[in-house]
C-alpha cells in the first residue's frame, strides 16, 4: 500500500468518527426539543384544567352534592376501619394504652355515625337524589267559586315556577357535564403525551367515574322531566277547566244581575212617574231596592251552593254567629223590619228620641237597614235643654226596643197639643182673663183644630179613640205667686214655636189693654213704719 492510500484511509476513518459524533449531538438536541414541546403542552393543558376547575366550583349544586357523596364514602371507610379495630381491641386489649385507644375509638365511632347521616348516601344516583327528584305537585284545588280562581291561578304560577327551577337544574347539570367532558379530554391528551404518569392516570380514572355518574344522573333527570311535565299538564288542564267553568258561571250571573237591575230600574221610573206623594215614593223606592238586593243575594246563593242542605246549614250558623257576635246589628235589622213594616215611623216624620240623657227632636231623613237619620230642628227642646239645633243625628234601629221614641206626626195625624202659661195677680179678673185667652187660642188655632178633627176620624179606623175633643182647653191653677192660666191648643207639629210666639204676644197685648188684669211676676213689697221717737243708744249701738 502506498503512503497516499494509507493517508486517505486514515482520513476516511476520522471523518466517519466525526460524522457519528455530529449525528449523536443532533439526535440529543431533537430529543430535548421534543421534551420541551411536551412540557410546554402539558403546562398549557394544566392552565386549561385550572380554568375548568375554577368554573366547576363547590358553589355548583351538582359539584357540591358529589363532594358530599365522596366525603360520605371516606367517612364510611374510616368508620368500617374503626369498627374492625374496636372489635379487635374489645377482645385483645390488655394494656392501658390499648384500653385508652378503645375508648377513643368508640367516641370517634359515635361522632362519625352521627355525621354520616347528614351526608348523602351511597349508590349511583344517591348523591343527586334531592336534585333529580322534581318538586311535589300539591293537590289540585277544586274551583267552586270566583275566589278559587285566584287560588287556581296562583297554583299554575307556582307549578310553572317549579318547572322553570327544575329546568335550570337540568341546564346546570348539562353545562357541568360538558365541562367535565372537556376536562377528561385534556387529561386523555396529557396521558397520550405522558403515558407512564401515574398521577394523571389516577386523576383521569376518578374524573371518568365522576363523568359517568353525572351522565347517569342526566339520563334519569331527562326521564323524570318528561313524566313531571305530563303531570303538570294534567294539573293545569284541570285547573283551567275549573276556571273556565267559573268564568262562564260569572257571565251568566252577571247577565242575570244586570237584567234584575234593569227591571227594577224600570220599576223605579214607573214609581217616580205615578207616585207623587213623597212619603209613598220613598217607601216604594226603599222596598224596590231591598227586593232588588234580596233577589241578587238569592241568585248568588243558589249558584254557588250545590246542595240546598248546605244553604240551610250556612244560614243556621250565620244566624247564630250574628246573634252572638253582632247582637246590635242583628237587633238593628229587626228594628228596621219593625219600623218599615210596622209603619210606626216614616221618612219625614217628626220624632223625639231620648239618648244617653239627651233629647233630640227632628225630622226623619232616612231609614236604612241599621239606623235612622234625623235632622234636628229648632224646637222647645232645643231652646230649653240642648241649646243646639241643625245637627244630623243617627239613631240605631234597635232603639225602638229599648229607648223612648215619640212620633209627633204618626200616620195621618200631623198636629200636636201645645200650650202657653201666663200668671196673673190674685186681684185680677181671672174669669175675664180666661175668656180672653180662650178666644185668642180659638182664633189662631182654628185651622189646626179642623184639620185634627178630620185626622182623628181617620185614626179611628186603626185605633180605639175615646177622647176626640179638639177645641182649645183653658185651665187655671192657684199658685203661691198668683193664678196660672194655661191654654192648650192644637198646632202644626213642624211649627209649634211659631204659633206659640203669636198666641203669647196676643195674650200679652190683650192683658195690657184690660184695666182689671195684671200680669204677675216675681215682686217684693216693703212695709216701712215711721216711728216718732229718736233713736236711742244702747250699749254703744244704735237701736
Amino acid at each position: 500500500m502506498s503512503i497516499h492510500s494509507f493517508i486517505f484511509a486514515i482520513f476516511i476513518f476520522f471523518a466517519s468518527l466525526t460524522h457519528a459524533e455530529v449525528s449523536d449531538v443532533n439526535q440529543t438536541q431533537a430529543d430535548l426539543d421534543r421534551q420541551q414541546l411536551i412540557a410546554q403542552k402539558i403546562k398549557d393543558y394544566q392552565r386549561s384544567l385550572e380554568n375548568i376547575e375554577s368554573q366547576i366550583s363547590d358553589e355548583n349544586m351538582w359539584a357540591k352534592s358529589y363532594s358530599s357523596y365522596l366525603t360520605s364514602l371516606d367517612v364510611k371507610q374510616n368508620l368500617e376501619a374503626i369498627k374492625k379495630r374496636i372489635k379487635y381491641l374489645s377482645k385483645h386489649a390488655k394494656t392501658t394504652a390499648d384500653k385508652d385507644e378503645l375508648v377513643g375509638l368508640i367516641s370517634k365511632e359515635n361522632i362519625l355515625a352521627s355525621q354520616i347521616d347528614k351526608l348523602k348516601g351511597t349508590g349511583s344516583s344517591a348523591p343527586f337524589s334531592d336534585l333529580i327528584t322534581p318538586p311535589n305537585i300539591d293537590k289540585v284545588p277544586e274551583i267552586h267559586n270566583p275566589f278559587d280562581i285566584l287560588t287556581g291561578l296562583s297554583m299554575i304560577k307556582t307549578l310553572n315556577a317549579n318547572l322553570e327551577e327544575y329546568k335550570k337544574k337540568r341546564e346546570s347539570l348539562i353545562k357541568l357535564i360538558n365541562e367535565l367532558k372537556h376536562e377528561n379530554e385534556i387529561y386523555k391528551k396529557i396521558l397520550e403525551l405522558q403515558p407512564k404518569n401515574k398521577k394523571y392516570a389516577q386523576i383521569y380514572k376518578k374524573k371518568q367515574t365522576q363523568f359517568e355518574m353525572f351522565e347517569r344522573a342526566l339520563d334519569t333527570m331527562n326521564v323524570t322531566m318528561d313524566v313531571y311535565q305530563k303531570r303538570l299538564d294534567i294539573a293545569k288542564i284541570n285547573i283551567n277547566k275549573g276556571i273556565e267553568k267559573q268564568v262562564y258561571r260569572l257571565i251568566k250571573i252577571g247577565t242575570a244581575i244586570l237584567f234584575v237591575f234593569f227591571v227594577f230600574f224600570l220599576l223605579k221610573l214607573v214609581v217616580k212617574k205615578y207616585i207623587t206623594d213623597n212619603e209613598r215614593f220613598y217607601m216604594a223606592n226603599k222596598i224596590i231596592t231591598f227586593t232588588n238586593f234580596t233577589i241578587i243575594i238569592l241568585i248568588l246563593f243558589f249558584n254557588y251552593i250545590e246542595n240546598a242542605s248546605y244553604l240551610v246549614t250556612i244560614l243556621g250558623f250565620a244566624s247564630a254567629g250574628i246573634a252572638i257576635a253582632m247582637k246590635d246589628w242583628f237587633m238593628s235589622i229587626l228594628g228596621w223590619l219593625v219600623i218599615v213594616f210596622g209603619g210606626s215611623i216614616h221618612v219625614g216624620d217628626r220624632i223625639r228620641v231620648d239618648m244617653e240623657g239627651m233629647k233630640y227632636v227632628g225630622d226623619v231623613l232616612d231609614i236604612s237597614l241599621l239606623r235612622m237619620t234625623i235632622l234636628e230642628d229648632i224646637t222647645l227642646t232645643s231652646i230649653m235643654h240642648n241649646r243646639r239645633a241643625g245637627r244630623i243625628i243617627f239613631i240605631p234601629n234597635n232603639y225602638v226596643f229599648t229607648k223612648m221614641i215619640a212620633n209627633y206626626t204618626h200616620n195621618s195625624l200631623k198636629t200636636v197639643w201645645d200650650g202657653v202659661k201666663i200668671t196673673i195677680t190674685f186681684d185680677s179678673n181671672h174669669k175675664k182673663a180666661m175668656h180672653l185667652v180662650k178666644e185668642i187660642t180659638k182664633k189662631f188655632s182654628k185651622g189646626y183644630t179642623d184639620i185634627t178633627r178630620k185626622q182623628l176620624n181617620k185614626l179611628r179606623q186603626h185605633y180605639n179613640l175615646k177622647n176626640t175633643n179638639v177645641e182649645p182647653r183653658i185651665y187655671s191653677f192657684i199658685e203661691s205667686n198668683g193664678i196660672d192660666i194655661e191654654a192648650w191648643y192644637l198646632t202644626n207639629a213642624y211649627a209649634t214655636l211659631t204659633l206659640r210666639s203669636v198666641i203669647s204676644t196676643e195674650i200679652l197685648d190683650a192683658f195690657k189693654e184690660a184695666d182689671d188684669i195684671t200680669i204677675a211676676y216675681p215682686t217684693q213689697k216693703l212695709h216701712v213704719s215711721m216711728q216718732s221717737e229718736a233713736p236711742s243708744e244702747h250699749n254703744g249701738e244704735i237701736v
